[in-house]
């Protein structure tokens, strides 16, 4: 037996294929780890917190003849409306968490990471051009926020990779099965919105609430996976033992 001493390569060299995963599949993955740092953890984990607690916040300031269920988010945040600026706020936060994520989302396809940011910034947008006064819609604050919540829904189908060791939330089957739901969702919302039906606002918040969401799966899923990479890469340190 002899034992042949090698110098240690630094943890980004090592490659991911191990005893049962295929070489294929590492190459399918693109053959290198590409992790999500810290703060997508933490921009991910913020929009839907943002979303949620300032349309809580912002209806309970409300007077006593606002209905959540009735009323949209964007009247929320509608010039004249009272404290307005919680509403802004939490969408702004949303929108630069979106793009944060996006930027994070190192192992998803990079198609998908662009849409995701494109509806961060677009949500920005919506809380820069808010709806005027009593009503009567606004033309960008329209589009921009039928590009943010398109962008929002299709991006998990954009996002997709293929591979033994892609991510449980970045597989086809279940970026489809994301993107078909958030897409039903909208039209949902959509639906409501053009009937006047007095749950646009139920619609709405359930469709903003699932967008936000799964970014943060996608991201859980793929810190999950980093963890398994790294018990597969573990191994006695210093020497090659062969026969």
């Amino acid at each position: 037996m002899t034992v042949r001493h090698q110098r240690a390569r630094p943890r980004h060299e090592y490659p991911l294929a191990r005893p049962g995963i295929t070489a294929a599949g590492a190459f399918a993955y693109g053959g290198v780890v590409r992790g999500v740092p810290w703060w997508g953890v933490v921009s991910s984990a913020v929009a839907p917190v943002l979303l949620v607690g300032g349309w809580t916040v912002a209806a309970g300031l409300q007077p006593r003849s606002f209905n959540p269920v009735a009323g949209t988010i964007s009247s929320l945040a509608a010039q004249g409306t009272t404290d307005r600026w919680v509403m802004t706020l939490a969408l702004a936060g949303a929108g630069a968490c979106y793009v944060l994520t996006g930027l994070a989302l190192r192992p998803a396809a990079l198609a998908g990471r662009l849409i995701l940011m494109t509806g961060g910034l677009a949500t920005v947008l919506v809380a820069a051009n808010p709806e005027p006064a009593g009503g009567g819609g606004s033309l960008p604050h329209t589009f921009w926020a039928a590009t943010g919540f398109i962008a929002l829904a299709a991006w998990p189908l954009a996002a997709r990779k293929r591979g033994l060791l892609v991510p449980a939330g970045l597989r086809p089957a279940v970026s489809a099965s994301a993107a078909g739901v958030l897409l039903g969702l909208l039209v949902w919302f959509g639906s409501e919105l053009i009937a006047g039906s007095r749950q646009v606002g139920l619609a709405e918040r359930v469709l903003a609430g699932a967008q936000a969401a799964w970014p943060l799966a996608v991201v859980l899923a793929c810190r999950r996976s980093q963890s398994r990479t790294r018990i597969r890469r573990a191994r006695p340190a210093g020497a090659d033992v062969q026969n």
